[in-house]
């Protein structure tokens, strides 16, 4: 015998769904409400296999006034595979926000993805990454993909695909590439064996790797920091970035591999980068001219659009019915002024500087190297003393210098904290070297730095108010985030902390560490009631701590404005449970150099933000203008001041010329670009779908409220939602959800420690679909079931005898790719209402229906006369079979609209009904649930 597809069939004791792809030898099935992890294969010569009806509700088995609402939230909220044209969303383990679906829609309507996600930092571009992701998995456009990214957010990566999307990848990293590769036959790549892969860019590069990687690449690539592949003009970091665009363009070429390139600075402070972007999207955008304005480009801007989305957090902290929150961020300054001591080890190197930097010895190589060297050594001396007797006790690495541009090039990576061209930060945090290949100044490098040794602690007043700056932020109830530009510093102020603030938990984490190690630090440290981070810039990118931390301390200026905001990005994001976080620079006074970069950079960033609203990038050779800057002031005879009054001017001031133009650019591309491809009428639209289908945030929390009241819980309100005392609950549910007493449940993720979010997919609300769908089906459960498939209530909500029913729809979907056309079993919840008999009924509109759920009981009627009413009801059920099949039929046109509308581009509408693009509703519909409305005083 052959079962068709979608039809019900009852095998080892449970009934099943017949599955596409399944044979007359093969049975793939897959539970009633199940997902694809509960899928078993059935030989029927082996196994008995019959068929299935789906039972009607015992009219003896009935419930209360919730019962409907709740069996109908629980079905749906159990759903793993509904019928919308989003295949993934029921099976992942996030609930988007509305803005974070419009890079999915935009996706939907590509042949071949082709997108720059370029959301501010903190928005969740790597939520919306995994969307598109799991989407194309699900629907089978592809089978492979990879994260291209910096080895320190490989792990991370990692941990956002497998917790939220439910995708396991294996890390490529040169410490785990010989693992991977052991026992692998000959010829079969990495990328074969392993269909999910998150890889080190700059590994993978490599012109050993790179060629296999392009034979074996996945169908999708994802580019994390792509910023870093579209490199420098300046020779700096050229090779690197230009060996990472090269691969980039490569993988490109193949006009069927998607391509998602995420980045929250496209521009990066330079134009031609965001061409280059541009490029790797649609190869012909790089032929566009410089100025896209006017009614004639109006076609050339729509192209880029089709491509690029991009938003700051005010265009989508309020979005269609949802307000995303955002943190405040508290801005605050403080200073501090050297002690006497410090002074006057500062002033000696200062004399020692400026004679250095005047000494032509050696050719302009040397001389070059001993400038560097120089910068290196004053930055130091303003981060720690630990960090200033490192520097004078480092070589200066002078003697394996070549050229005075290779000079350059080592300078400003160990001094500067330059755009960051570089995969990773990693390693920038490494004191350089002041002491030089000869010996003539030697001894009075290490008596600096012996003097430097001597001032750590007491006389360094800089710690002494850094720690009281942390005291006072932990008193007031928040965990921070201490940055530090070296890892000596780091060190030095991390060990002080510890002994100064015994009751407060404080770890670090440098460039020293692996990623890994990092991470585990950084778990470890979260767990403490009382917490402070001291990280070096190896956090400042990429790296999430909202869930841990609520503000920072710039213990270090960055020399970098992008750099600093990527810091204070860290705890500022979206999932930030803080309403205000605090950023606080800390600078010193008297030392000359934090004045320096406060009124070039920092302070200038700051004051074009405020005045345009854009964060932009400073301009590509900020680095070369602060070196003028600082040469200007070694030069100079100040008494020992740094000071910057008449010092390179005319340097300054075109910098922030150029900064102010680049700013208005910024603001004129945001206009010119902006993302209007996908209206918010059509997102709400789908949102609107989607909530139908698998329900909304609000039928969450009622669900979840009714039932665990309904299961004996007390429920306590708080800002964030509840808290659950759990005593009350039957002890199998209480085990299922951990055993705790207490349960916290907050309305916005991350979910505290042994909490929940009142979301779908949250594993606790989960587990209470399941067991109120679960009980509710079985009748021998016992009585700790709050819902019931049946039950008769008196309402005023009714002025004429009311029934409710509650159905379950199969549906098959055939759902063309690129390769192949899908068929799978989707399901879709439906609730149906008629006035009157089931020989006449009056079918009521959804609005109507929607208000029989929130129906109150106006009495009770005897339970053998409820009973009675329920088996009459039932008796004439097969006279709405017509109608119920019309249901089903008007449901799947319905969905197919659905499919269609998400896809909607030139010519892809007319592709997919040509290819196949089909659902049909399989008969008869699951009739769960069986309610009956009577007038109040029946």
């Amino acid at each position: 015998m052959s079962w068709p597809t979608g039809s019900l069939v009852r095998a080892r004791g449970r009934d099943w769904v017949v599955l596409p792809d399944s044979t007359h030898d093969l049975l793939l099935l897959r539970p009633l409400g199940g997902g694809a992890d509960d899928i078993a294969g059935v030989l029927p010569d082996l196994e008995p296999v019959q068929s299935a009806t789906f039972a009607p509700p015992d009219p003896d088995d009935l419930g209360d006034a919730v019962s409907a609402r709740l069996l109908r939230s629980a079905l749906r909220l159990g759903f793993r595979s509904s019928g919308g044209p989003f295949r993934s969303l029921a099976q992942i383990a996030v609930s988007p926000r509305s803005y974070q679906l419009v890079p999915l829609l935009m996706a939907l309507r590509m042949r071949t993805v082709r997108l720059l996600i370029a959301d501010a930092v903190g928005v969740g571009k790597t939520i919306e990454a995994g969307l598109i992701v799991a989407e194309l998995l699900a629907q089978g456009s592809i089978g492979r993909f990879t994260v291209m990214c910096s080895p320190a957010l490989a792990p991370q990566w990692q941990r956002e695909l497998a917790d939220k999307f439910g995708l396991d990848a294996e890390l490529v990293l040169p410490s785990t590439a010989g693992r991977l590769e052991r026992d692998m036959p000959a010829g079969e790549s990495l990328f074969e064996r392993y269909p999910y892969t998150v890889v080190s860019t700059d590994f993978i590069k490599s012109t050993r790797r790179a060629d296999e990687f392009i034979r074996a690449c996945p169908g999708l690539v994802i580019v994390d920091e792509a910023h870093t592949c579209v490199g420098a003009a300046d020779g700096r970091t050229a090779r690197a970035s230009q060996q990472r665009y090269t691969l980039l363009s490569r993988l490109a070429a193949d006009p069927d591999r998607h391509l998602l390139l995420l980045t929250a600075t496209p521009h990066s402070g330079k134009s031609e980068a965001f061409r280059a972007l541009l490029g790797l999207l649609d190869k012909s955008l790089t032929e566009l001219p410089d100025d896209l304005s006017g009614d004639a480009r109006r076609r050339d801007r729509e192209r880029i659009a089709r491509h690029v989305v991009q938003r700051q957090r005010g265009d989508i902290k309020t979005y269609l019915d949802e307000d995303t929150p955002f943190p405040n961020r508290i801005a605050l300054e403080d200073t501090y002024k050297l002690t006497p001591d410090y002074r006057k080890l500062f002033d000696h190197v200062l004399r020692y500087a400026r004679e250095t930097v005047r000494d032509s010895a050696g050719g302009p190589v040397h001389q070059r190297v001993r400038w560097w060297s120089i910068l290196a050594l004053l930055r130091a001396m303003a981060s720690s003393p630990a960090a200033a007797a490192a520097t004078l006790r480092n070589r200066s690495g002078e003697d394996d210098v070549t050229s005075v541009e290779e000079a350059d090039i080592r300078g400003q990576a160990g001094v500067l904290d330059l755009p960051d061209e570089d995969e990773a930060v990693d390693g920038r945090d490494t004191t350089a070297g002041a002491l030089p290949a000869d010996d003539t100044p030697r001894a009075r490098l290490l008596r600096l730095a012996k003097d430097a040794d001597r001032l750590r602690g007491a006389k360094d007043s800089k710690l002494k108010k850094g720690i009281g700056l942390v005291r006072d932020r932990v008193e007031a109830g928040d965990a921070i985030v201490v940055f530090c530009r070296y890892i000596a510093t780091a060190e030095y102020v991390g060990t002080a902390l510890r002994q100064a603030l015994p009751d407060v938990e404080v770890a670090w984490v440098t460039g020293v560490q692996p990623p890994e190690e990092r991470e585990r630090r950084i778990s470890e440290l979260g767990k403490a009631e009382r917490r402070v981070l001291v990280a070096t810039d190896c956090l400042s990118e990429g790296v999430n701590l909202q869930d841990h931390f609520t503000a920072v301390l710039h213990y270090d200026l960055s020399w970098n404005p992008t750099r600093q905001e990527q810091r204070e990005g860290r705890v500022d994001r979206f999932g930030q449970r803080a309403a205000d976080v605090y950023a606080i620079t800390y600078y010193g006074e008297d030392n000359g150099i934090d004045g320096l970069v406060l009124d070039v950079l920092l302070r200038r960033h700051r004051a074009i933000q405020a005045d345009t609203g854009v964060a932009v990038p400073v301009p590509q050779d900020s680095d070369a203008v602060l070196t003028a800057v600082l040469e200007g002031v070694l030069r100079a005879e100040t008494g020992g001041q740094l000071q910057l009054e008449g010092v390179e001017e005319t340097a300054r001031n075109s910098l922030h010329q150029r900064w102010d133009d680049a700013a208005q650019r910024e603001k004129r591309s945001r206009s010119l670009f902006a993302q209007e491809q996908i209206k918010p009428d059509e997102v709400s639209r789908e949102v609107d779908a989607l909530r139908a289908a698998l329900g909304g945030p609000a039928e969450t929390e009622t669900f979840v409220v009714d039932a665990l009241t309904s299961l004996r819980a007390t429920l306590t309100t708080t800002p964030a939602g509840y808290v659950a005392a759990l005593d009350g609950l039957p002890p199998t549910l209480k085990e299922e959800l951990g055993g705790a007493t207490d349960l916290p449940l907050v309305r916005i993720p991350p979910a505290p420690d042994r909490g929940a979010v009142l979301t779908r997919t949250d594993p606790t609300v989960e587990t209470l679909a399941r067991y109120i769908l679960d009980t509710a089906l079985d009748p021998d459960a016992g009585t700790d079931r709050p819902a019931r498939r049946s039950g008769v209530l008196l309402t005023d909500a009714v002025d004429i005898r009311t029934t409710l029913l509650l159905l379950r729809y199969r549906l098959q979907l055939t759902l063309p790719t690129a390769t192949e056309r899908r068929s799978m079993v989707v399901e879709e919840a439906r609730l149906l209402a008629f006035r009157g008999s089931a020989g006449a009924p009056e079918w009521l509109p959804d609005n109507e229906v929607a208000v029989l759920l929130e129906a109150r009981s106006a009495g009770n009627l005897p339970r053998d006369l409820a009973a009675e009413d329920i088996r009459r009801v039932q008796s004439r059920l097969t006279r709405l079979d017509p109608h119920l099949d019309d249901e089903g039929d008007r449901l799947a046109a319905e969905l197919l609209s659905s499919h269609r509308r998400v896809r909607e581009a030139a010519g892809s509408t007319g592709e997919l009904i040509r290819r196949g693009l089909t659902v049909t509703a399989q008969r008869p519909a699951d009739i769960l649930g069986v309610y009956l409305y009577l007038p109040a005083g029946t």
